[in-house]
């Protein structure tokens, strides 16, 4: 259907079948391989949480938050074997020792029992001035002590760098097994960890464009029952769903504008692929773009007054831009012969996109300000990009091994990870909103 020479899945070209809807249930959950740090990324100790007499905590609190800090790039924590001492209060603590190990920060923490299973509390101190940074206390279930201790690295992020950590939000993604007959298509949800990997939805045939809601609670896909294009949108907690594009032709691309009340979306109901606007509480259908080129992949402005979205309407694909409401658009993307599937980042000044090197998709952002593009990922075809909910990283789809997997590249360059599972391919992630 599309006229461009470029990845799979930039216009819609599959059918979906759905296969079981409804409460989702657990799944393999996704391996994370660090691929690539920062030279500069922080010495920090976490050292492991003391716990009242008898009390065997479900997990490892400060392995995971070591983890999370870790896996941004911007922290190295201090390996616990190369611990002198593991204090767990404040009069335990040795900051002459600590600063001895090169180590700029330190965190140190109780776990206790509470009627709702624990009560945690942490201290992050600043080794070189031997001051307190933060102290929080938070009680946790039992079954909830994973994403506690993912809050607690978020806080101990947010007061390093200025910035909201990531630990605690999810991402969807795609996976398939099998072909032909025996291909097995499901789209999933984990945590940003790869851990608590629940299936949303089951297909015997593909899944594409998994796009959240702003509050983090909603995901809109794109199915083919019936054999025919439709836009789904499903409540994660419920399994509810909710059919809102089956026009005849191609419904695809769904994307969430920044305050939920309308999804943007591609439609050849008219003729050509074209952008269309639908206002969920109304139903009204507004069409944004009327070109004999194909438009399509909008992705709304973090304050919803514009929209980007990708057109071949200058000869090959590029990144336009528009008001929300449609009208006149103007090429952003200027370096290139092939630039598209492109979203912004959470501060709007920045766009993340595929474009094609030396014939190769690779994942590139463009500072829309000065024009100028950075390359983030070396792959031969890496598409898929979506941004963290904090900017500082970006997600996706790439190939190793000749497997498809997931993969993350800091913005500032150097950090990296690679997300596999253990058989089958991983595509089209998407990052969720930051927790509320």
């Amino acid at each position: 259907m599309s006229r461009h020479t470029r990845p799979p899945r930039l216009f819609l070209a599959v059918v979906l079948i759905l296969a079981s809807l409804g409460q989702a249930f657990a799944a393999p959950r996704l391996n994370i391989e660090i691929t690539g740090g920062i030279e500069a990324a922080q010495p920090i100790a976490i050292v492991p949480f003391g716990t009242a007499e008898g009390l065997i905590p479900p997990v490892d609190m400060a392995a995971i938050i070591g983890a999370d800090l870790a896996r941004t790039g911007r922290f190295k924590p201090m390996p616990t074997r190369d611990m002198l001492d593991m204090p767990t209060t404040r009069e335990e603590v040795d900051f002459r020792d600590w600063s001895l190990l090169g180590m700029n920060n330190l965190v140190i923490g109780r776990i206790e029992p509470d009627p709702s299973g624990y009560r945690l509390s942490f201290t992050l101190f600043d080794v070189f001035r031997g001051t307190e940074l933060a102290n929080s206390t938070l009680v946790s279930t039992k079954a909830g002590m994973r994403q506690t201790a993912h809050r607690i690295a978020d806080e101990i992020h947010e007061k390093l760098t200025g910035q909201p950590g990531v630990a605690a939000t999810r991402i969807a993604y795609i996976t398939s097994t099998g072909s032909g007959a025996d291909l097995s298509v499901t789209l999933r949800v984990s945590d940003a960890d790869g851990y608590n990997p629940q299936t949303i939805v089951s297909s015997a045939e593909p899944l594409m464009s998994p796009a959240w809601s702003p509050d983090g609670q909603r995901l809109a896909y794109v199915s083919f029952e019936n054999k025919r294009a439709a836009i789904y949108i499903q409540e994660l907690s419920s399994g509810r769903r909710e059919l809102v594009a089956s026009h005849p032709g191609i419904n695809g691309s769904p994307a969430f504008s920044p305050d939920g009340t309308r999804l943007a979306m591609t439609l050849s109901k008219d003729g050509n692929p074209d952008i269309y606007s639908l206002n969920l509480l109304s139903r009204e259908l507004t069409r944004l773009t009327d070109h004999y080129a194909i438009d399509t992949e909008p992705s709304w402005s973090p304050d919803g007054q514009s929209l980007i979205f990708t057109s071949d309407r200058g000869g090959s694909p590029q990144i336009y831009r528009m008001a929300a409401s449609g009208g006149p658009a103007e090429r952003i993307s200027v370096e290139g012969d092939y630039n598209g599937r492109a979203s912004y980042a959470p501060d709007g000044r920045s766009i993340v996109m595929v474009t094609r090197v030396n014939g190769a998709f690779r994942i590139g952002v463009l500072d829309l300000a000065r024009g100028v593009k950075r390359l983030l990922s070396r792959g031969d075809l890496d598409e898929s990009p979506s941004f963290a909910p904090n900017g500082a990283m970006v997600i996706y789809a790439t190939i190793h091994g000749n497997r498809g997997v997931l993969a993350t590249a800091s913005v500032e360059g150097g950090g990296s990870q690679r997300l596999t599972q253990d058989s089958g391919q991983v595509r089209e992630p998407a990052w969720s909103p930051l927790k509320r």
